[in-house]
């Protein structure tokens, strides 16, 4: 039972350009859809940034939690598909861990995913994909997700 397990994948998505035009929130929810294939939803600001012309309550992007099959079913596209078609890639980076054994890696572009049409993209856009496991250290999730198959630098 001490083994750990990966309970969720968080997939994160801001548009900076969400505070002048509501369509590209709208098309990034839509992306993440497709992505996923799972709802995603809007996220809100919390405060007003005068600086960034950001007042409370604008979306400005999308979120979704996978958890269960469709977890695994994202997890298994993200490592054979996804991943291998990033320009320029080597591995990804190991720095990723937050000390509680959760790992975040931003990917550049969401046209690596094959469920992507890239004549219907408006912007090219990264996200920031979140592994959360039920490991305690970042050793223990380091195995955990080499186990799975994804293939990290080597230091």
């Amino acid at each position: 039972m001490a083994i750990p397990k990966l309970l969720k994948i968080s997939i994160n998505q801001g548009v900076g350009a969400g505070t002048t035009e509501k369509k590209k929130v709208d098309s990034a929810v839509a992306e993440m859809t497709t992505i996923t294939g799972q709802k995603a939803i809007p996220t809100y600001s919390k405060k007003d940034i005068s600086n960034f012309k950001l007042r409370k309550g604008m979306a400005i992007g999308a979120k979704v939690t996978l958890r269960g099959e469709r977890m695994y079913d994202f997890l298994d596209r993200f490592i054979s598909v996804a991943l291998p078609r990033t320009r320029d890639f080597r591995g990804i980076n190991r720095k990723g861990f937050d000390g509680r054994g959760n790992y975040t890696l931003g990917v550049k572009e969401q046209i690596i995913f094959p469920e992507m049409d890239i004549d219907k993209i408006d912007d090219i856009t990264g996200m920031d994909i979140t592994f959360v496991t039920s490991a305690n250290t970042d050793k223990e999730a380091f195995e955990l997700l080499k186990s799975f198959g994804l293939p990290f630098k080597n230091a």
